[in-house]
């Protein structure tokens, strides 16, 4: 059995993200490559060992939404962009991404989906506050999870 989940994720955000951003925003989803400095996600601590074997805590930045290709548990194909919209009532961006992703991955890619409906456009806010931006879905389920952020939190799936 595998720990391994699809996650799904289609939000509108609102034109109010700097270039800075943007270009942070692009790295993530694989399409630009890493800014010098990081705003979105700015921790990504690995334990590695020094010259003498003894644990170091590193900082080992990687993009979150950047795989391509044919899944290998959930089926089909993983993908990510990032888009100007369309609407020019609604100006901004759309995201979409379609990911693997093991729970040990939940807290980084969290940090960034908060970050993300704190920009998303009203459409993905529900009435108890919370703003819907995708799906998880385990991958041997049939159906998905529906993943809110609310209070700074996203509502991952038990």
């Amino acid at each position: 059995m595998s720990d391994v989940h699809e996650l799904m994720i289609a939000v509108d955000l609102r034109d109010e993200i700097s270039a800075s951003e943007l270009a942070e925003l692009s790295w993530h989803v694989g399409i630009g490559p890493r800014p010098d400095r990081l705003s979105i996600v700015t921790e990504y601590p690995v334990v590695m060992e020094d010259e003498s074997g003894n644990p170091v805590i590193d900082d080992d930045p990687y993009p979150l939404l950047a795989e391509q290709g044919a899944a290998s548990r959930v089926g089909g194909v993983l993908r990510s962009t990032l888009a100007p919209r369309a609407d020019p009532a609604r100006p901004g961006w759309a995201l979409t991404s379609r990911q693997e992703i093991h729970p040990d991955g939940f807290e980084k890619v969290g940090e960034l989906l908060c970050w993300l409906a704190g920009r998303a456009h009203a459409t993905h806010l529900r009435g108890n506050g919370a703003v819907g931006v995708g799906f998880l879905r385990f991958c041997e389920a049939e159906v998905p999870d529906v993943l809110q952020v609310e209070g700074g939190q996203v509502n991952w799936p038990d």
